[in-house]
């Protein structure tokens, strides 16, 4: 596989290296312009077993040196959560990766070194990083072309650090709340973790191996109990937990880590089936699978690790081992293996190749020290607008009576929570350390200088962690609360979801003021809240959002109206866990739920367009008209919405209707963007109605699809290309099919996925509106059939028959 020509035009522009070729190499896989096979079958050549071994083992840096990376030959080093150089700067780790490569480029072949560090939401293990909100916040967002920016100024840092991996995108699917990881997954349902998979386009493009983990099902523990055990039918794995990976695979991600966890009682890092089977044979996956830390030791349970583990791991397809200090035991233990024949060298050598080939195509070898002209980059200016976008877009309003919100730029405001003035506990676990902390942890804007800042010099704002002092002269209360950091394990809830005694002290002390309470929640998932949401004028689910809170105030003030919308379910209480959507519990606020402002957009938006109307009807076809908005700043878009999903953006106030369903009526809505990106209110709807029949003969064949299934136990995954082959644009697509036997559609991805007696409908998701002329699409589905499993012979794209293969 080669990689994309983004990445190789990101590194070949890479600064001038501390490490250069001879200018004729002697030794055929050092030249660059080979093929990456070549490369890597020449160099494999020339490896002895202990060679192989040390790539296939990895190390953290506490217990491993320079010296030791060159004489057992290791293939990787890793840094743990909070595992940093003193000082920990930028420019200490790049001094401590470059330390550590250099010992790997004394040795004899001089294979380097593959770093990797946890950056899972910006490289957060690093003092004075870009930190960017937690994945359950991305999600909110619905938007993966941010997700994809993110991913890329997170790998500029993490390059100009001499990191050149990192164990992220977390594609947990989150079924629990009470699981201490919830936040780290984008939503419980599976196409939003398919649909911002786009942060690995993301890290790659910018010259970083990703990894798609855990695989598979963490998210799906009983109970949610962390590195539980995930009891379900695998029709149900694979219809929830399973497409984001595909999704992963399909984008080239270039490793998979596997998950602590147990499937139906078997864990997963010696899974065979699964990893082998499903992972590298069903889908094809041709990167490298790494463990978890110390994960080969819980497959029969006690203390470290025995031979028979480390068989059953290597064996069950694991290419390199995560084994932070007893790295040495484990490369006597598997060469012990390998030479009793239990583990046959073909797997080393289809471990080692995979490395191998990862380490050519991402210009290692060409490029192995730190790129010191990324450096300067980490938490720089731009990266931090990124970040503080995010933080916009990922803010759900959640209730906001009597139109308190957004908050006037006037009058006297107070603040007070624990969280209101504390980048630790907005930026949550896994920043700078492990489970994170409270205090000055690193350099940002909390989110009461957000509001300072956004209120400006014609309002007072008053702050009190605790709220005391607060009196009935101020207009409204921003009670900034909610959850102190955590992590993995210490992170389970078991017990309460509800908020800690702290924050129902401040809430009964503001209440008893009589001023109107505005909660901006931080915390990693829903809390159980409902006995307190009658005393709150408003509420603001702000997530963990990073260093700038400034994106925050962004949305209390209306510079920015909030258009997040819930990745999950909100419970009306604990004892509802788990509760997801389609689950028949009444929620007390259902999965994608999410308030925008409906007063007159504030100096800085749009205003709200004229409602559409519509003309030139057909039974397939029709036309929206607007009119501009005459308030607020000038649109330069409008972005169309069917049935509250974006359909197309537009620069005109016209757009025509294609491709519609005969006898169906659906409304449609307009919303006003400015050259700012800031978007307006939505239009009142208009609603199309077509009549049944058609007006005009079918259109020829513009398009075409390729159809193939994998089979197992009691169902199927569909996986299909379309590709647009007319000669204009498809703004907004409906793709249509027929079940010819008795299958029967459980869950798809990559569209909006329906059934009909035996007819299926993909449509397009709010991400993915247009379809260029010549440009091709991937997207799939699981479906259950009992007696065969005929394939469907007919496929329509917006009406117009498409040719099959």
């Amino acid at each position: 596989m080669l990689i994309s020509a983004v990445l190789t035009a990101a590194l070949a522009a890479a600064a001038t290296l501390a490490f250069a070729l001879p200018a004729a190499a002697a030794e055929p896989y050092l030249d660059p312009s080979l093929p990456v096979p070549q490369r890597v079958a020449d160099l494999m050549s020339r490896m002895s077993l202990d060679e192989k071994l040390g790539q296939m083992t990895q190390a953290e840096r506490g217990s491993a040196s320079a010296a030791d990376v060159t004489q057992y030959r290791l293939g990787s080093i890793l840094s743990g959560g909070g595992s940093a150089p003193s000082p920990n700067t930028a420019a200490s780790w790049a001094d401590m990766t470059d330390g550590l490569q250099r010992g790997a480029l004394a040795t004899p072949l001089k294979i380097p070194l593959l770093y990797g560090s946890d950056a899972v939401h910006g490289h957060n293990n690093v003092v004075g990083a870009t930190i960017f909100p937690h994945n359950i916040g991305l999600g909110a967002t619905r938007d993966p072309a941010l997700a994809q920016q993110v991913g890329r100024a997170t790998a500029d840092e993490v390059r100009g650090t001499g990191v050149q991996w990192t164990f992220s995108p977390c594609l947990c699917v989150a079924r629990n709340d009470r699981w201490g990881r919830t936040y780290e997954s984008f939503g419980e349902k599976p196409e939003l973790p398919v649909s911002m998979a786009t942060i690995i386009d993301g890290y790659q493009a910018g010259g970083v191996l990703a990894t798609a983990k855990h695989y598979v099902g963490d998210g799906g523990t009983t109970g949610g109990v962390d590195q539980g055990d995930t009891q379900l039918s695998e029709s149900d794995l694979r219809a929830i937990h399973l497409p984001p990976f595909q999704e992963a695979v399909r984008r080239n991600v270039a490793s998979v880590m596997i998950s602590f966890s147990s499937f139906n009682g078997q864990k997963m890092h010696g899974n065979d089936y699964l990893i082998n089977g499903v992972l590298k044979g069903e889908l094809g996956f041709n990167g490298f699978v790494v463990s978890d830390w110390n994960g080969i030791d819980q497959i029969e349970g006690g203390e470290g690790f025995t031979g028979s583990e480390v068989r059953r791991a290597v064996n069950a397809g694991i290419d390199m081992v995560m084994v932070p200090t007893e790295w040495k035991t484990f490369i006597t233990t598997l060469r012990g293996e390998v030479q009793a024949g239990r583990v046959p060298q073909a797997r080393i050598d289809d471990a080692v190749r995979r490395i191998l080939t990862k380490k050519f195509e991402y210009g290692l070898f060409e490029h192995p020290l730190a790129d010191r002209s990324l450096t300067g980059t980490v938490g720089n200016a731009a990266h931090r607008q990124v970040a503080r976008q995010a933080v916009r877009e990922s803010q759900v309003l959640l209730k906001n009576a009597g139109n308190i919100l957004p908050l006037p730029k006037s009058g006297r405001l107070f603040v007070a929570g624990k969280s209101a003035d504390n980048i630790g506990l907005q930026s949550g676990g896994w920043t700078v350390s492990w489970q994170g902390a409270s205090g000055n942890t690193t350099p940002g804007t909390t989110i009461l200088q957000g509001i300072r800042s956004a209120a400006g010099s014609s309002a007072t704002v008053t702050y009190n962690a605790t709220g005391a002092g607060i009196d009935r002269t101020y207009s409204a209360a921003i009670a900034v609360i909610g959850e102190t950091p955590y992590a993995e394990g210490q992170g389970d809830r078991p017990g309460s979801l509800g908020l800690d005694s702290t924050d129902l002290q401040t809430l009964a002390t503001l209440k008893a003021s009589g001023v109107p309470v505005v909660v901006v929640l931080v915390s990693g998932r829903p809390l159980d809240i409902a006995a307190q949401l009658p005393d709150w004028s408003a509420l603001l689910a702000s997530w963990l959002p990073g260093t700038e809170g400034a994106g925050v105030a962004d949305v209390l003030f209306g510079d920015y109206a909030p258009t997040g919308k819930l990745p999950v379910t909100w419970m009306q209480s604990a004892s509802q866990e788990p509760i997801n959507d389609g689950d028949g519990k009444p929620a007390l606020f259902p999965y994608g739920f999410g308030l925008t402002y409906t007063t007159t957009p504030p100096p800085g938006t749009p205003g709200q367009p004229g409602t559409p109307t519509v003309s030139a009807v057909t039974s397939t076809s029709a036309t929206l008209t607007w009119t501009a908005p005459t308030t607020g700043t000038t649109p330069v878009s409008y972005r169309v919405l069917r049935a509250g999903s974006l359909l197309a953006t537009t620069t005109t106030t016209t757009y025509p209707l294609t491709g519609l369903t005969p006898g169906t009526s659906t409304q449609y809505t307009v919303v006003a963007v400015d050259a700012a990106g800031n978007a307006g209110p939505a239009s009142s709807p208009a609603t199309v109605t077509t009549p049944p029949g058609t007006t005009t003969p079918p259109p020829s064949s513009t398009c075409s699809v390729t159809y193939s299934v994998n089979d197992w136990g009691g169902g199927f995954t569909g996986s299909l290309t379309v590709k647009n082959t007319g000669q204009t644009a498809l703004n907004g697509w409906t793709l249509s099919f027929t079940f010819p036997g008795n299958q029967k559609l459980s869950q798809g991805w990559s569209a909006v996925w329906s059934q009909s007696s035996a007819t299926v409908t993909a449509r397009n998701e709010t991400w993915n509106p247009s379809l260029p002329a010549g440009a091709t699409m991937s997207l799939g589905f699981n479906a259950t059939y009992t007696g065969s499993n005929p394939r469907p012979t007919s496929f329509t794209l917006n009406g117009a028959t498409c040719t099959t293969s």
